[in-house]
């Protein structure tokens, strides 16, 4: 099938740009020559020292303006737009991770929910192209049906994360339908890679080991019923937005959702050996991380498993990096970064 690549020619928004996927993406989009406009408030939810490392090498490219505020303030998102006006916008600015929103919901209504309204009444008011905003396979919730499909039942979230990313997938719709803005929601199925996400478990296994403490894996020590993930390499997810972005949907309501994901669910107690396997190799020494095995936790899910489908018959992609090389890719890189023995 064909489709719309880039246009250089004009404008990306892009929130939470000093984030993970928001540093990727813009980066991506840099290097083919676009004007790309950086949101971000630098909170400390993890180390800002990677969020300033990102940045420092996006500031590095002519065509990119970086803005420090926080998209929950009305008044200063209208008057980004309307300074920079741009073509398409990608919101990723969003407080993360699952297990935090049960200590601390505030900042996800906060983030989630207000600043994401936020982006679309600029959106509405601005005469934006094409909206592309970060969803979650959380919305999926404890699903059993596997592989989820973005067809399926998504009214039972199992935490307020998975909640205000299954409203922004609401909110975006309506928008579409009331105001006709193209809009494209992406569900991520945990990503991971160089210069990512210290609260992701794959990262923060490796700090334990460097640290000298055991592991936690919460899931009861169950071998035979451990939990599964769809690990999606970073280079994928930014594969799939790239070719996504040019491809505004079209139609009645101009709002759709795709599964981003590996397709290819992988044990959890396979990944950590694959870890341990590409630690060894980056350190030229064997790596074993000294284990503990508890309950699963509150909004945790026992696995997430996409269907890629849509996406493929959207713009001819299925994410294919695969854990060896994406893991592999990690570990030389965070040997170098934080200069480990």
């Amino acid at each position: 099938m064909n489709y719309k690549t880039l246009d250089p020619c004009k404008t990306y928004l892009i929130t939470g740009a000093a984030g993970f996927i928001g540093y990727y993406l813009s980066r991506k989009l840099l290097e083919q020559g676009c004007k790309v406009i950086g949101i971000d408030n630098i909170n400390d939810y993890y180390d800002v020292n990677l969020k300033y490392t990102r940045l420092n090498q996006l500031e590095r490219y002519e065509k990119f303006t970086f803005i420090k505020e926080d998209i929950s303030n009305k008044e200063i998102v209208m008057i980004i737009f309307k300074e920079y006006k741009p073509n398409v916008v990608v919101n990723l600015a969003a407080q993360a991770g699952v297990r935090y929103s049960i200590e601390n919901p505030d900042v996800y209504i906060q983030s989630n929910i207000i600043g994401f309204y936020n982006i679309l009444e600029a959106c509405r008011y601005n005469t934006v192209e094409h909206l592309v905003y970060a969803s979650s396979s959380s919305v999926y919730g404890a699903n059993k049906k596997v592989p989820f499909k973005e067809t399926d039942f998504v009214d039972n979230p199992v935490s307020l994360y998975a909640s205000t990313k299954k409203s922004n997938e609401l909110m975006a719709h309506t928008y579409s339908h009331l105001y006709k803005l193209p809009a494209t929601g992406l569900r991520f199925f945990t990503v991971y890679g160089p210069l990512g996400r210290p609260d992701m478990a794959y990262f923060g296994f490796t700090d334990k080991y460097f640290s000298g403490e055991p592991i936690k894996i919460f899931n009861n020590g169950d071998f035979e019923n451990d939990l599964y993930r769809d690990f999606t390499y970073i280079d994928d997810i930014v594969e799939g937005i790239e070719r996504l972005i040019g491809n505004p949907p079209i139609g009645v309501v101009q709002h759709k959702i795709f599964n981003i994901g590996n397709n290819s669910p992988e044990k959890l107690m396979v990944f950590i050996e694959t870890l341990e396997i590409a630690l060894s190799k980056a350190l030229n020494k064997e790596v074993r991380f000294e284990k503990i095995f508890e309950p699963i936790k509150p909004g945790d899910v026992p696995a997430t498993y996409a269907s890629t489908d849509l996406l493929q018959e959207a713009v001819n992609f299925k994410p294919k990096t695969s854990i060896e090389e994406g893991l592999q890719n990690f570990a030389n890189w965070y040997v170098d970064y934080y200069r480990v023995k």
